[in-house]
């Protein structure tokens, strides 16, 4: 026995296919230039990984692999004990 789909149903499903944006890909694999540039003190690069709150972006937001996100935390981490960025919003 077949279900049967309605159209309603259809344009739907295929309504909230249309906003998937794809999947996002680490900046630092792209470039293997750029992953020598990770480093605490480019802090211009590093801020552009944390909210104006000063949190770090979660790696699904910002498209990081595993790797290099563990990496980039670790970096902004230095650079706030060295007094490059803050800890929290100014």
């Amino acid at each position: 026995m077949k279900m049967r789909i309605s159209s309603k149903t259809l344009q739907k499903k295929k309504r909230r296919r249309s906003g998937f944006q794809g999947k996002k890909h680490c900046r630092f694999c792209a470039n293997d230039a750029n992953a020598s540039s990770l480093d605490y003190k480019n802090s211009y690069l590093l801020r552009s990984f944390i909210t104006e709150r000063g949190k770090i972006l979660a790696s699904r937001i910002s498209g990081n692999c595993a790797g290099h996100q563990r990496q980039l935390a670790s970096e902004i981490k230095n650079s706030r004990i060295m007094a490059l960025l803050p800890y929290t919003a100014q």
